[in-house]
């Protein structure tokens, strides 16, 4: 059925993946299909943020973040299941759509939360954002 699930974590809220992670890999044992595993730092968003920072900041951060995803996923997946951890940084829908052309997956996975309605009109949902910009289906976990 899927060859390869795209599931998508953010590592500082157990909510993304709590419930999402065990669907898609039950999805992924269920059909054969490769399980890769995105989490994104988000970038500065702005060189005026940036000059506050390290130089070896976001190198630092992702490395982080690697091995962060990387034990989250040794804890978590069932038994001898074989995942991918991928990290990327910017902005979080765009690196999800460009980690869906790149992995080539055929189905995304994602948890979403209701957000305060403040926070909902500010920045929306990036669950959002990925369902109406996936070339492919996405399911997503409440």
């Amino acid at each position: 059925m899927y060859k390869t699930i795209l599931l998508t974590v953010d590592l500082g809220h157990e909510a993304s993946w709590k419930k999402a992670l065990p669907v898609a890999a039950g999805l992924a044992k269920t059909s054969g299909a490769a399980l890769h595993v995105l989490s994104v730092v988000p970038d500065f968003g702005s060189p005026l943020v940036a000059i506050d920072f390290p130089a070896d900041y976001q190198e630092k951060a992702l490395a982080a973040a690697k091995a962060r995803l990387e034990e989250l996923l040794g804890r978590e997946t069932p038994g001898a299941m074989k995942t991918q951890a991928h990290v990327g940084i910017g902005r979080i829908h765009e690196v999800v759509l460009d980690h869906i052309a790149s992995s080539g997956a055929d189905l995304v996975v994602m948890a979403s939360h209701a957000p305060d309605r403040v926070r909902e009109f500010l920045v929306g949902s990036q669950a959002d954002r990925v369902v109406r910009r996936s070339p492919v289906s996405v399911l997503v976990v409440r």
